[in-house]
């Protein structure tokens, strides 16, 4: 993964992570509950779905 694409996708991250009411420092999120990583990931994939669904249309 080049430096571009990993800078959007934490960028990303930590847009839905704040939409989520989910607070994520910057560098190391160890003490993130595997339930709010699950709830960040899972949306992230549910709106990248969603884009790509509708960029077939």
């Amino acid at each position: 993964m080049d430096k571009y694409t990993k800078s959007s996708l934490n960028k990303f991250k930590e847009e839905v992570a704040n939409q989520l009411g989910i607070n994520l420092k910057p560098g190391d999120n160890g003490n993130l509950s595997a339930r709010d990583a699950g709830r960040i990931g899972g949306e992230m994939v549910r709106r990248m779905v969603k884009a790509y669904q509708e960029r077939l249309k």
